[in-house]
This record gives structure tokens, sequence and C-alpha cells, in this order.
């Protein structure tokens, strides 16, 4: 009876231990796993099989999983800094446990992996981007004329236009995208603003948010060539579209006919496309003047 209630507690108590899965997502990063003794899977469609069959058994069972994703060269380098034994599947467990808290996780909800991946690997892209962002901000030092941080101040400016773009938007929910090109690599972030319930203002993700205004901090700082653009849907309404380029240490506003030409013209061909039906292709609103309000003049 005693063992029964054992039994049964520790079945209550793995209920409450949450899971990471480190997931190799592609054929390419399936192979070079192929090389270590313990890694036994042959096939990365049976492996990816196998994942999903297990992710659907732990919610089942009451678990909470996350997908993390696996990066073979990262945990190769892992395993040298600190000189473990890459071939062990213990430090493959460690390495994964560590990844849910420093690399991107998604929360397996009992979507279907081929929807659960691509949203890993996006995560993962925006998480690269920010960071590189944020390292290249940090080593533009100080300005030579006023000594302002250049890349702080990059950041409240970058940060302050985004709360004009937002407080002047139509009401709806938005959508963002910024491109940075030039940095040497092009940079894009993305950032989705919802309408609050109570009218509070948009709702947004701290960790969008902070992404995004790092990539367009880093095109101000750099002035570098890119653009932002911003689509806003409300029920009953047509989508509106428009946006500006960046343009030294500010933004100039997109015409609704450079808007529409950029949307209606196939990027590889440079050929025309109907446009969208339901969507206007709009000038942007006035964000008031563009000063410096972090005090940097150059």
């Amino acid at each position: 009876m005693a063992d029964n209630d054992q039994q049964t507690m520790r079945r209550v108590l793995r209920r409450e231990i949450a899971g990471t899965i480190g997931v190799l997502t592609d054929e390419h990063d399936f192979r070079a796993m192929r090389r270590y003794r313990t890694f036994t899977f042959d096939d990365h469609a049976t492996y990816l099989q196998q994942v999903e069959g297990l992710l659907r058994t732990r919610a089942l069972q009451g678990s909470h999983t996350t997908l993390a994703l696996f990066d073979p060269q990262d945990y190769a380098d892992y395993c040298t800094a600190k000189g473990l034994d890459a071939d062990d599947p213990a430090n493959r467990t460690r390495f994964t446990a560590e990844l849910a808290t420093t690399g991107p996780t998604i929360a397996y909800e009992g979507q279907p992996l081929a929807d659960l991946l691509p949203a890993l690997v996006d995560e993962a892209v925006r998480q690269a981007a920010w960071e590189y962002a944020a390292t290249l901000l940090a080593r533009l030092g100080p300005c030579a004329t006023c000594g302002v941080d250049i890349g702080r101040a990059a950041f409240t400016r970058a940060s302050d236009l985004l709360t004009r773009i937002l407080d002047t938007a139509p009401p709806g929910d938005r959508h963002l995208v910024c491109s940075v090109t030039g940095t040497p690599e092009t940079l894009v972030a993305v950032l989705h603003a919802d309408d609050a319930a109570d009218a509070t203002g948009p709702l947004l993700d701290d960790a969008e948010a902070l992404e995004f205004t790092s990539v367009l901090a880093l095109g101000l700082a750099m002035q570098s060539p890119g653009g932002l653009v911003m689509r806003t849907s409300a029920p009953g309404a047509c989508d509106q579209i428009y946006g500006w380029r960046l343009r030294g240490e500010g933004l100039e506003p997109l015409t609704a006919g450079e808007v529409f030409d950029a949307y209606c013209t196939d990027v590889e061909s440079g050929e025309l496309i109907s446009p969208e039906s339901g969507v206007d292709y709009c000038f942007p609103p006035d964000l008031g003047p563009q000063g410096r309000p972090s005090g940097h003049a150059h």
C-alpha cells in the first residue's frame, strides 16, 4: 500500500516538472548530430515524428514542454569550452537545459510540429538580430564631439519615434516591420501591437519591442539605408499601409505611391503584381517635430 502511495505521489510530482526539448529543425543539423554514436536516429522525418509523439504524450500527462533550437555547432563549442564529452547524452541534456534560459524557446500547446518549427526558427532569427544590433550599438561608444554615448542616444531616439508612431496610428491591430541594410548585414525586426480591450494603449510583447527598437536605433545611429512600414487592421474597415524611410537620424514619410510600388512590385522580377483588395496605401500621420530628445546633436 505504501509503495502505491509513493508511486501516486511521484506521478503527481512528475506533472509539476517543466521540460525542454532541443530540436534539430533541419536536415543539415540532423546529419551533423549523426556523427555521435549515442545519437541513434537514422532519418530526420522519423526523428521529427518521434519528437511530436513525445510532445503529445507529455501534454496528455499534464506536463508543460518547451521547444528550443538545438544547434550542433553551438553544442560542440559548449562541450569544448567546458571539457565535456559531446557523445554523452547527459551533456546534451545539460546543454538543452541552458538553452531553456538563454536561447529562443516556444511552448508546446498542442500545435502541429510543422507549425512550431518555422515559428521557432523565426524566434531564433529575431533574437540573433537583436543581439547583433545591441552589440553594434554598444561598440559605437561616445561621440568624439559631445561625449554622449551614441548607441544609448540612438536607442532613446528610436524609443521616442516608436511611441509617436503607435500614438498616431489609427485604431486597430498594428503590424510594424523595420529593415536596416548595410550594417553590414540586413536586419529585419517585426513588432505586433494590438489594441487593448480597456483602451489603455496598444498591447506589446516586451521582447519584440526591445528587438524592434534596437534595430531601428542601429539604423539611426549608423545612418543606414532602411525603412519602417506599418499596417493597421480594424473590423469593418480597409487595412491601411504606410511607412517611412530612414533618412539621416530621422524618418522621412513615404508617399502613398511609393508604398503602393513597394507592395505591388515583385522583388525578384521587378514586375508589377496586383494590389491586395481591401487595402489602402496611405501617406503616414504626422509624427510631429523630430528633434533630438537624447541631447546628441551630431
